[in-house]
């Protein structure tokens, strides 16, 4: 059985990204929901003692649905920080050399997101030893193409309407000012050694 994740900070401490409201419906209700969700469909089918990632990749419809969306989240949820950190030297060439310079990939990034046509997830991801921005729709994720996810932003409209209303640029760019780039630069650094192996540790040290 799957629990709802504790996260890394107070709501108070991104106060100036999410309102309490929004946070108590996007992770005390909507995630929550998917988690039950999961845990409902599991005793049903072949996956009541399989590890996310593996559900994820070999499942369909309802579980993969509600197994996809509980990752996006706790993903998500991790790739924001109050004090926002720093880029490695390694993710940062990296960025340098895939979309010019780290600001030109934030430009590139928010017109990703801006443009994703109804509800779904942008990400970083490293695609062999390439850096991308790809549009994922509705519980869409990167593994199910071989692309491992380093940074993620939700756009599904609960994500942000109460705060932002129809302005969804001004959502992504005040994410950006709250990135977690420890963590993309560490998920960059695993992802270079290990491979989709990475994502598996990652599930693990939230569901061990």
């Amino acid at each position: 059985m799957f629990q709802l994740r504790k996260l890394p900070f107070g709501q108070e401490e991104i106060a100036d990204f999410l309102s309490a409201k929004t946070f108590e419906y996007h992770y005390g209700k909507h995630h929550q929901t998917y988690i039950n969700n999961l845990n409902n469909l599991l005793p049903s089918s072949d996956f009541q003692n399989t590890d996310l990632l593996e559900i994820i990749l070999k499942s369909n419809g309802g579980i993969f649905n509600n197994a996809a969306q509980v990752f996006n989240h706790d993903f998500f949820w991790d790739c924001i920080s109050p004090n926002g950190g720093e880029l490695s030297a390694e993710l940062k060439v990296a960025i340098e050399q895939a979309f010019g310079s780290v600001e030109k990939f934030k430009e590139e990034f928010v017109a990703k997101a801006t443009t994703l046509f109804g509800s779904g997830w942008c990400w970083l991801v490293l695609n062999e030893d390439k850096l991308e921005i790809i549009q994922t729709s509705n519980a869409q994720v990167p593994m199910t193409e071989g692309k491992i996810p380093l940074l993620v932003v939700d756009v599904w409209e609960h994500a942000y309407y109460i705060d932002y209303k129809n302005a969804r640029p001004n959502y992504l760019n005040q994410f950006l000012n709250f990135a977690n780039w420890d963590f993309a630069s560490k998920m960059f650094a695993n992802a270079k050694s290990k491979g989709m192996e990475s994502i598996r540790d990652y599930i693990s040290s939230l569901y061990s």
